[in-house]
């Protein structure tokens, strides 16, 4: 499934740069040196964090994008940073668990 699939599913973009990116797998957690330690390449990673260190690991990991959960959103300053870095973010009202449960069965 591509990033830009998501939207087809109720996700909403902030940052869509690369939206052909494939991902083959997901990631959620909050502690950034947690998931720069375990994400994988090509992994959603699904977190509630909104700072720029969460473009940092995302670019380090090489996800194919973050997922927002929980209506979390990011500053302006926080969208260019990630559009300029060609990180796809993403965004969901559903709560952690939902959201992971959702695409689970999209990417399964």
């Amino acid at each position: 499934m591509k990033v830009q699939d998501l939207l087809a599913h109720g996700f909403g973009a902030v940052t869509l740069p690369d939206g052909d990116r494939e991902i083959d797998g997901a990631y959620v957690g909050d502690l950034l040196s947690w998931v720069m330690g375990r994400a994988q390449m090509d992994n959603a990673w699904i977190t509630i964090m909104s700072n720029v260190n969460v473009i940092a690991v995302a670019s380090l990991a090489d996800t194919s994008c973050v997922i927002l959960a929980e209506g979390v959103t990011m500053s302006e300053d926080l969208i260019q940073t990630a559009q300029a870095k060609e990180i796809n973010v993403l965004t969901s009202e559903e709560p952690i668990f939902e959201t992971a449960v959702k695409l689970a069965g999209l990417i399964s």
